[in-house]
């Protein structure tokens, strides 16, 4: 991952406009993600297979409990301007309504996201479990899936709720192979079984 260092400092460094113009306006290859996580916008390369499996069975698994007018986004920016950020979640499921009304700007507020799933890559776990977990409770999202295929004792899921300022609480916490029960809206079980194992 490369970043374009800027002072985190709002009254010094760049505006929130200025970031998101820049972030706009990268010029990446195709299927590359451009975010900005605290103040800093990031370029991260396409995620590899497994990642992507584990995001489309989710994927899948989420379709089967939504009402018809919510979606489930891959490549939808979420800003978090109070964070200085916007991110790329790997899932994102907002009501259509809040996708099509937003701004003429490339992203929506976080704030609409009634879960975020973002699955770790080796380059960018730590933005995942910190600066995007405080990101997201900022912004309020009721229910961030952390799937973390590279945590310290080995691939690990943490399900985060009840979001208050910077900080969510567990919810539930456990390893590849277990189930997670996601509450309601959702009430759905995934399978954490068939998700392959760096």
């Amino acid at each position: 991952m490369s970043a374009l260092t800027v002072d985190h400092t709002p009254d010094n460094g760049p505006t929130w406009d200025d970031l998101v113009r820049a972030w706009e306006q990268a010029d990446v290859p195709e299927g590359w993600k451009v975010e900005i996580i605290e103040g800093i916008v990031t370029v991260s390369p396409p995620p590899g297979s497994n990642h992507n499996f584990i995001a489309e069975k989710i994927h899948r698994r989420l379709y089967s409990v939504l009402p018809e007018d919510w979606g489930v986004y891959q490549t939808l920016g979420t800003g978090i301007p109070m964070r200085r950020g916007c991110y790329i979640p790997d899932l994102a499921v907002v009501p259509d309504d809040d996708v099509l009304g937003a701004s003429p700007d490339r992203y929506v507020p976080a704030s609409s996201a009634k879960l975020i799933v973002e699955v770790t890559s080796q380059s960018n776990a730590s933005n995942d479990r910190i600066a995007k977990a405080a990101g997201y409770a900022r912004a309020g999202v009721p229910l961030y899936l952390l799937v973390d295929r590279w945590a310290p004792a080995g691939p690990a899921i943490t399900l985060y709720g009840e979001p208050s300022d910077d900080v969510y609480r567990v919810l539930w916490s456990g390893k590849f192979g277990d189930q997670v029960e996601l509450p309601a809206p959702f009430e759905v079980t995934l399978d954490t079984g068939i998700f392959p194992v760096d």
